[in-house]
């Protein structure tokens, strides 16, 4: 049997459920300090000097810094390699990606009136990609126990979006695919490919069996590639008093475009001759989230004497307005043994062709609070170091006239925490040119310090200042481990990922 449906939905009351999951949350209340060679060369350790259009990420009174006008542009490689171990199986899977990742001027208006302490005023303009989404990850092996069966069971049997256990038979054979919510979608998809079946073949029956064979050693293969951005477009204003005290205020535009398509398989060899039995399946999610945010961060620095800086920052949640667009497809191929002694191979093709747009969400990323501190050895020289703190479990989904807001959000809370973050960067002056170098940890956002592990990273680089023009290099590493789910629900069992993060950037700077 072969079925196809051709889907263009809007406006579903459930839609956003394949989205509303923490992993997806966290993917956009975490940023990545890409920045400006320079930036990136000190790992972000700027919240106490300014003086580069990328520290106006960490503080944005660093624009009051600048001496003259400056135009910049940064140039970025990225390459991402993840280390998969599935059941004792690893396997290794990389992506790159190149694009222009900073642009941005500064401009600089001193004040001549002798008697005013305020002695100039900046305002910038800067373009920043706050994350690159580029990832590949493939993770195969045997797993002893669990199948795929557990996800669209967890669909049909569990279903509380109705307040009720189950979902009545009726509603998945009498109605089509792009008439059913999310939920309903799923078990829609188990029963029309011969995942599951009803215990009963009433219209109310509300229990549901597994089609695929006891006994284990099921086949996986697991393979994600995404692909995307979140941008950042600032509007900086900064003044300074006195030359000591620095002050200022960002206003930000976010932008977000992303994709992922997730295919699975699963096949086994088991012998047991059920009434029907599945031996195949493939299951491919492909998901489009784009959207647009604003925030604002407010910040400080002074100048204690001519050796020490501290800085302090706040930079406001972001509010968010997604859209998600979802295509799915599954295929199944199963024996059935209602002729003995040969079997029929029955196969089902499911595949909507196109994307399911659904209702527009919102979400509330987490604020942050940064205190820096830099001290400056006789202008040759200095050391600078960032804390940061954020809380995760502040982050917030919201869909009109939903009622599985507060389930969501209350699951955010359980799970993740607050996190702390230290950057720390050196700058040492030969003359014309700068050597660089800085460490960053993240701390793990997650109570359990293990779905998503804490972060190391490190970095080093150079720059050269030929007078008007300044060229600067700089290499960035960060490691980080995560358990990596291939389903939301039902089917939780996945992979333990190493990621590892390989960026170098190459900026040029030009004094106007």
């Amino acid at each position: 049997m072969k079925k196809h449906l051709f889907l263009i939905l809007t406006g579903l009351s459930f839609g956003v459920a394949q989205s509303q999951e923490i992993s997806n949350a966290l993917r956009y209340s975490q940023n990545n300090p890409i920045g400006s060679a320079r930036y990136s060369a000190m790992s972000g350790a700027f919240g106490a000097l300014g003086g580069d259009l990328s520290s106006l990420n960490v503080n944005p009174a660093g624009s009051a810094v600048f001496v003259n006008n400056q135009l910049s542009f940064t140039f970025s490689n990225l390459d991402v390699k993840n280390n998969s171990n599935y059941f004792g199986n690893t396997t290794t899977e990389k992506a790159n990606s190149f694009d222009i990742n900073q642009a941005g001027g500064v401009f600089v208006f001193n004040n001549y009136q002798p008697n005013s302490n305020w002695t100039k005023i900046a305002l910038a303009i800067n373009y920043e990609k706050a994350n690159d989404f580029k990832n590949a990850v493939v993770s195969a092996g045997t797993n002893p126990t669990n199948n795929i069966s557990g996800y669209f069971l967890s669909y049909a049997n569990e279903n509380l979006s109705r307040n009720q256990f189950g979902i009545p038979l009726s509603v998945i054979r009498n109605n089509d695919y792009f008439q059913l919510n999310y939920a309903d979608q799923q078990a829609f998809l188990g029963y029309e490919g011969y995942i599951i079946n009803p215990e009963t073949d009433t219209d109310d029956n509300r229990v549901y069996t597994s089609n695929v064979p006891e006994g284990g050693n099921y086949i996986h293969r697991n393979t994600i590639n995404a692909d995307g951005y979140n941008g950042k477009l600032s509007f900086n204003a900064a003044t300074s008093y006195k030359d000591q005290l620095y002050l200022g205020l960002t206003l930000n535009s976010h932008f977000t475009d992303f994709r992922q398509n997730s295919y699975f398989t699963e096949r086994n060899n088991n012998t047991t001759n059920n009434p029907s039995r599945l031996i195949n399946t493939a299951f491919e999610n492909e998901i489009y989230t784009y959207g647009s945010g604003f925030s604002f961060q407010l910040g400080a620095i002074a100048k204690l004497n001519d050796e020490l800086r501290v800085g302090l920052a706040y930079e406001s949640p972001t509010w968010n307005r997604f859209n998600d667009e979802l295509r799915q497809y599954l295929y199944s191929t199963g024996y059935s043994f209602g002729n003995p002694p040969n079997p029929d191979i029955t196969s089902t093709d499911i595949d909507s062709n196109d994307f399911v747009i659904y209702q527009t969400y919102k979400l509330r990323t987490p604020g942050k609070i940064t205190g820096s501190l830099a001290y400056v050895i006789n202008k040759k020289g200095l050391i600078s170091i960032d804390y940061s703190s954020k809380d995760y479990s502040n982050i917030e989904y919201s869909i009109e006239d939903d009622s599985r807001n507060e389930l969501i959000n209350s699951d955010i809370s359980d799970e993740l925490r607050r996190a702390s973050e230290i950057r720390i960067g050196g700058e040492y002056k030969i003359e014309r040119l700068s050597l660089r170098a800085g460490y960053r940890f993240e701390g793990s956002p997650y109570k359990d310090k293990k779905t998503v592990g804490n972060l190391n990273g490190y970095s080093t680089g150079l720059g050269y200042n030929f007078g008007g023009t300044r060229i600067d290099v700089s290499y960035m590493y960060a490691k980080r481990n995560s358990q990596q789910g291939f389903f939301s629900q039902g089917f939780t069992d996945g992979a333990r990922i190493g990621s590892i993060n390989n960026n170098v950037s190459l900026s040029l700077l030009f004094e106007l």
